[in-house]
């Protein structure tokens, strides 16, 4: 069995964060909590803003951009269209030294952005539009990559899709059989109570370390104690770190 070549191979929706400042009065919707959008939302609010800084995001993409900020060697599989906004999120990636090769999508959704508007109070209003990030598929998963990563880390913010479930599962099962970890986070309270049953195979089955807050392992194994949610998961994961 090769030695592995990366620490960790990241699969997660992939994001651009447009920040910008904005007045108290021009949020336009409840200061300080997350909006999910259409395209036609997106490009309303991202004409309007001016003096925008553009960054990659997504959960999972930061992460690799932490874990590389360490000197980590990672890589990213998402997917972004190929437009203005997905170049910026490749460049940024790639820049950082991370890995990152997924085929852009060539007809349908733009790329998926996150508009996170500031107000003076230097709270933060994000109106996200998924976009491409959700079309992720079997397909985009690159078996050599994930057989060079020590650990493979699903993001679960990404479940939603049938697709992105059985993108998750083959990730999974080539990592396993080239003797590989695979990492999961549950990412959302809301997210586990749509796929509770899906989370619970993909966790006993394939998952040797699963990062959750305490509301979403209890919603996982539908407990109203940590305590009890805690013992159920030491059965079936390697580690939990849970918080």
């Amino acid at each position: 069995m090769s030695k592995p070549t990366l620490g960790v191979i990241a699969i997660g929706n992939a994001l651009v964060d447009v920040l910008s400042h904005v007045p108290m009065n021009a949020v336009g919707t409840e200061k300080g909590t997350m909006s999910l959008i259409d395209e036609a939302k997106a490009q309303e609010i991202y004409a309007s803003l001016n003096d925008t800084t553009e960054t990659s995001g997504g959960s999972a993409a930061n992460t690799m951009a932490g874990f590389a900020s360490f000197g980590g060697k990672g890589g990213f599989i998402g997917k972004v269209a190929d437009d203005a906004l997905g170049q910026t999120f490749t460049k940024d990636l790639q820049t950082l030294g991370v890995t990152y090769h997924t085929a852009p999508l060539k007809n349908g959704a733009a790329t998926g952005r996150c508009m996170i508007l500031i107000t003076p109070d230097a709270d933060r209003t994000m109106n996200t539009f998924l976009g491409a990030s959700i079309e992720i598929a079997e397909e985009d998963v690159n078996a050599n990559l994930i057989q060079s990563a020590q650990i493979t880390y699903l993001e679960g913010y990404l479940f939603d899709r049938d697709q992105a479930k059985a993108a998750f599962v083959k990730a999974a099962e080539i990592a396993k059989a080239a003797g590989r970890k695979i990492a999961l986070s549950l990412s959302d309270p809301f997210c586990v109570d749509r796929h509770r049953a899906s989370f619970k195979h993909l966790v006993k089955n394939h998952i040797d370390i699963l990062f959750a807050n305490e509301d979403e392992i209890k919603s996982l194994y539908e407990t109203d104690t940590f305590e009890e949610a805690a013992a159920q998961v030491s059965q079936h994961v390697e580690i939990a770190a849970l918080t």
